[in-house]
């Protein structure tokens, strides 16, 4: 029985298609929000790429900064004294139509889909509200893949190049849902040998499949940096 408090996520299987899609820049994310501004509330800093030029146009020039370790053109926009984007305004967004890509591509369904907690604490109690529905065994199954790549990434960075697993937990999450058709498989289909596959397997396998969705992000000019694991 639900509870009050839950928030309808929708179905399993179609968050994910739709999850994957925004971050391909092939839609937005479509978060039912309502009047909750946590993720513009809780002192982040967002990052906007030079391609933004629409979102770039619509933020004063004197709130970009630019960003650390990332190419010249590349700003942050930061946040007020009260932790507050300066572009929100009456509780809502005043450039939505021209919002920044990681704004479009945010959702704090990935932290229920991952079974991660948030960097903030109101996003972590947000998040947790959200549940999903699994009218099919196959919306189980891929809700599992997720959680699985989560604690796998989270549990084994040891085995991948160089430890590379982002510590940020949205980043996390999100290279949970960019590799999670390799923990669809069971374990034994995944090693070459018949036997179940080793830890190194697996990594390799995740690996691979970062790298086939980062191939459809620069297929399409998309600054794919959200989870992007070294080699």
């Amino acid at each position: 029985m639900s509870r009050s408090s839950d928030l309808p996520a929708g179905r399993f299987s179609f968050w994910l298609r739709a999850m994957r899609l925004a971050l391909l820049e092939e839609g937005a994310a479509d978060v039912p929000c309502g009047n909750c501004t946590a993720c513009c509330t809780t002192s982040h800093f967002v990052h906007v790429g030079p391609d933004e030029v629409e979102a770039l146009a619509h933020i004063p020039h004197e709130l970009q900064f630019p960003a650390p370790g990332l190419p010249k053109g590349n700003v942050l926009l930061g946040y007020n004294e009260n932790g507050h984007c300066p572009m929100l305004a009456d509780g809502r967004c005043s450039i939505y139509e021209h919002r920044p890509r990681t704004c479009r591509t945010y959702d704090c369904r990935v932290f229920a889909a991952a079974g991660l907690a948030a960097d903030k604490d109101l996003i972590t109690r947000r998040a947790r509200r959200w549940k999903f529905g699994y009218p099919t065994q196959d919306d189980r199954d891929q809700q599992a893949s997720v959680r699985a790549a989560a604690r796998f990434l989270r549990d084994r960075a040891g085995c991948l190049p160089g430890g590379a697993v982002p510590r940020d937990p949205v980043l996390l999450a999100v290279l949970a849902v960019k590799v999670c058709d390799v923990f669809l498989q069971p374990r034994a289909e995944v090693g070459e040998t018949g036997q179940p596959a080793s830890d190194q397997e697996i990594a390799e396998a995740v690996v691979m499949a970062n790298e086939r969705f980062e191939s459809k992000c620069r297929a399409r000019q998309v600054p794919c940096r959200k989870g992007r694991m070294r080699k």
